[in-house]
């Protein structure tokens, strides 16, 4: 398999992810729209953010599991195809009913497609560059909440919320034709897949560390949304920073994001033992500080933004870790309950801020986030040793053999036999 970066195809990848990420949150932006033309209050309109995560975290598992036999390039257009008929939906409806359907059935659309999309990407490179490879797959993500949003939020605003949908919809059809022009198709099925399927994926000798993995992103991405949820009310009420000041320092939050996105791509590939802790360090250490310095204007902005920093990381170093960890027969499912982890956390962080302001105060966000992320890193640390098939460079970086490796070294030496 070829060393160099199938660009193309994973900008392509990167598209779909951007669309669908701005999609789950367009709602936020549109809010004043929603509200004045259907009648309905701000609860409800967050309840649509709510619902498209929770359709995120029940149907991704199983309805990963059921298509595991489809061709993955089938299964993306098959997705995007959804996903632009719920986009769709969204900006004809005509009532908040219709539109909670429209957001169930692009949650479920759009929870697949992101289980689906970095092991296809992983699957495009050499195992040496697959950090890389995620990190450009998934960037679209960042783009989203840097410029996919705000955009959205502009042209809902201008010319109202239904035509941001309706863009939605047609970038998502754009997206499909173009994936199945240039998308080259890949095969996914491990050899032992069919004896495999037998068995319970707990039988799968790499199912353990696969669910120390999730349980660490659960708990740093509860955290991370506990506090980022209510940032606003934080940076107003507890730094002391104007109402005005919130839209510059959220863009510079996103900005720093994907800089850390574009390091842990470039990273990943070389250390992809120790990275993931050392990017919780800084992000443990960033709220550290907010917490004990929201006094000085200067030190809140430097922490914000090495908080996103480090954090912007984790997510690419956290799904190459899944896809270097699990075993073949259990990549694509793992893929599907990281994408499950993080969706727990972002809709459980939510509920839990507006628990914590209202059980104490805003000021007591940065403490409960603290906690959570102590908790992630004391089970990387100590409970989720890596076992990661990539070898560091050829540096013998704590070299470790574990059960299932021995038939991804196989399969990985048979690809690389390949013509």
């Amino acid at each position: 398999m070829p060393v160099r970066l199938p660009w193309s195809s994973l900008l392509l990848l990167s598209a779909g992810i951007f669309v669908a990420v701005t999609s789950e949150f367009l709602p936020i932006g549109l809010l004043p729209q929603l509200t004045a033309e259907l009648g309905i209050t701000e609860a409800q309109v967050g309840l649509l953010v709510t619902v498209f995560a929770a359709s995120v975290v029940i149907a991704t598992a199983p309805l990963t599991h059921l298509t595991r036999s489809v061709p993955r390039k089938s299964l993306l257009i098959a997705l995007l195809v959804v996903f632009a008929v719920a986009n769709l939906v969204a900006a004809l409806a005509p009532n908040y009913a219709a539109l909670l359907v429209a957001r169930i059935i692009g949650g479920a659309a759009h929870g697949v497609f992101w289980a689906v999309v970095t092991p296809y990407a992983a699957r495009l490179v050499a195992p040496q560059r697959l950090a890389s490879a995620v990190a450009i797959a998934t960037a679209g993500a960042t783009v989203a909440s840097v410029a996919g949003l705000p955009l959205g939020t502009l042209l809902g605003a201008a010319v109202g919320w239904r035509v941001s949908f309706a863009v939605i919809a047609a970038l998502v059809v754009v997206i499909a034709v173009l994936i199945v022009i240039v998308l080259p198709p890949v095969e996914h099925r491990s050899t032992d897949a069919p004896s495999r399927a037998r068995f319970a994926a707990v039988r799968d000798a790499t199912f353990a560390p696969v669910m120390v993995l999730c349980a660490t992103i659960v708990l740093v991405t509860l955290g991370h949304a506990t506090f980022y949820t209510y940032i606003a009310a934080w940076v107003i009420e507890v730094a002391g920073f104007a109402v005005g000041d919130v839209a510059g320092i959220l863009l510079l939050f996103g900005a720093a994001g994907a800089v850390g996105v574009v390091v842990a791509g470039v990273l990943g590939d070389r250390v992809p033992r120790t990275l993931l802790p050392v990017l919780l360090i800084g992000v443990t250490a960033s709220v550290a500080g907010l917490a004990t310095a929201s006094d000085s204007p200067l030190a809140v902005v430097v922490l914000l933004t090495l908080w996103s920093a480090f954090l912007g990381g984790v997510p690419v170093i956290a799904q190459a870790r899944l896809l270097q960890t699990a075993s073949l027969a259990l990549r694509d499912i793992a893929a599907a309950w990281l994408t499950v982890a993080f969706n727990i956390g972002i809709g459980g962080g939510a509920l839990l801020g507006g628990i914590v302001i209202g059980t104490w105060s805003v000021a007591a966000l940065p403490l409960v986030t603290l906690g959570c992320l102590v908790l992630a890193l004391g089970l990387v640390v100590f409970v989720g040793r890596p076992h990661v098939l990539v070898d560091d460079d050829d540096e013998g970086d704590d070299a470790v053999d574990h059960p299932g490796e021995g038939e991804r070294r196989d399969a990985r030496d048979e690809r690389r036999r390949e013509p």
